[in-house]
């Protein structure tokens, strides 16, 4: 394939990413809030919030095709921002209300969508990462590599659904579902951390090493 393909396909795996977080987040956050199930509406906002970051991956191949170079614009350097100033709000409401949640020994409904839900999240992250990793190798670039690393971070966060749902329908216990979300938590405090490391110009973030991040551009 030509290194225009190449774009090409990244191109079409960022508008992919875009629509599927869409989806996943409509539906997490209603099957979220009816069954009060906090980790599934909780990883439902997270997916929205994956949302302006991935259109921000979408608008920097746009420019790399149009003009070259991996060096982020304002535009990029905003969404980044606004990507981490979320993450890190919805820390703190995931905290604020497990711990609510805890003291009150509240209970889901039930947690199969949670299971449903998690389980095509972790299948489609697979496939993105596969081929999300096969454009940045054949494009030698360490900025899709980067959003690889990204939708790692999303089947991480699809694993820890999987297991407070799948948890909670084997006992019953509704500290598993406070504790997938204090998990859920963490790990989006840790994408918050690394969205304004790459605003601040990192080359690598969601846990790659930036030391081992190629410096070659397209």
């Amino acid at each position: 394939m030509t290194r225009e393909q190449w774009l090409q396909r990244a191109n079409w795996l960022a508008l992919f990413t875009i629509f599927y977080n869409i989806a996943e987040g409509v539906g997490s956050v209603w099957f979220g809030a009816a069954d009060e199930t906090l980790s599934l509406f909780g990883f439902g906002v997270d997916s929205f919030i994956e949302v302006i970051s991935a259109i921000g991956i979408w608008h920097m191949l746009r420019r790399i095709k149009a003009n070259g170079g991996e060096s982020r614009d304002e535009f990029e350097q905003r969404a980044l921002r606004i990507t981490g100033t979320a993450f890190y709000l919805l820390t703190i409401g995931l905290v604020l209300t497990a711990g609510i949640n805890l003291y009150q020994q509240h209970k889901p409904e039930t947690t199969v969508w949670g299971i449903v839900i998690s389980l095509l999240s972790i299948s489609f992250m697979w496939l993105l990462i596969h081929y999300k990793t096969k454009a940045a190798t054949a494009l030698a670039s360490p900025a899709i590599m980067a959003d690889v690393a990204c939708s790692r971070a999303c089947m991480y966060l699809s694993v820890a659904l999987m297991i407070a749902s799948v948890g909670y329908e084997l006992t019953e216990l509704g500290y598993f579902d406070a504790v997938g979300a204090l998990v859920i938590s963490w790990l989006t405090y840790k994408e918050g951390r690394e969205s304004f490391g790459k605003a601040r110009g990192l080359a690598c973030s969601c846990s790659c090493s930036c030391g081992a991040a190629k410096e070659s551009s397209l």
